[in-house]
């Protein structure tokens, strides 16, 4: 019989320890939340300022957003005899799908400021020793983005892939942009 009361009090004795850790954690984890304690009124990017990208993008509840498919290179020269005089290098093909994306952005209201994050995928070029040419894309890239003009570094990803739709193609782009919030002008 004494067992059974010695029992009883130690696990009530565990269950009120346990009650009072998991307060003080539940507690302690609401102070130390990453969530703003104010709702965010406007896109932010965060991240390194060194880095050409943002580690990623925080945007407002409410956001509307403009998705494009993957844009892939304007043909250059329909007669060229090669993908470079067709297309051009990766760099070429960067700039063009670029400005085709700011082409559909503008569109719809948009500019490249509203870009939020970018999705690129970069094949093997054959004249760099069938090696993906990150470096013509991050130059492409430097033209548009974190620029005077254009002082936004949008979230991104670079996925090199064994190949796309059309042979001739070394890189295709997704872009997401948001709409900016309108304030009233009351």
């Amino acid at each position: 019989m004494m067992i059974t009361k010695k029992m009883k009090l130690i696990a009530a004795a565990v269950v009120g320890f346990s009650l009072i850790a998991a307060s003080a954690y539940a507690d302690g984890a609401e102070k130390s939340s990453k969530y703003p304690a104010e709702p965010i009124n406007e896109v932010e990017f965060y991240g390194s300022p060194a880095s050409s990208i943002s580690s990623g993008v925080s945007v407002p509840s409410g956001s509307s957003y403009l998705f494009t498919s993957g844009t892939t290179p304007p043909v250059q020269n329909k007669e060229g005899k090669t993908v470079y005089e067709r297309y051009g290098d990766t760099k070429t093909q960067g700039i063009g799908i670029l400005k085709s994306i700011e082409s559909q952005l503008k569109e719809k209201g948009l500019t490249l400021a509203d870009v939020t994050y970018l999705r690129v995928y970069v094949t093997a070029d054959p004249s760099k020793d069938n090696k993906f040419d990150y470096q013509g894309w991050f130059d492409a890239y430097a033209q548009f983005f974190g620029t005077e003009a254009n002082p936004v570094k949008p979230a991104r990803s670079t996925v090199g892939v064994a190949g796309l739709v059309n042979a001739d193609w070394l890189i295709e782009i997704e872009a997401v942009a948001v709409y900016p919030k309108r304030h009233n002008q009351d």
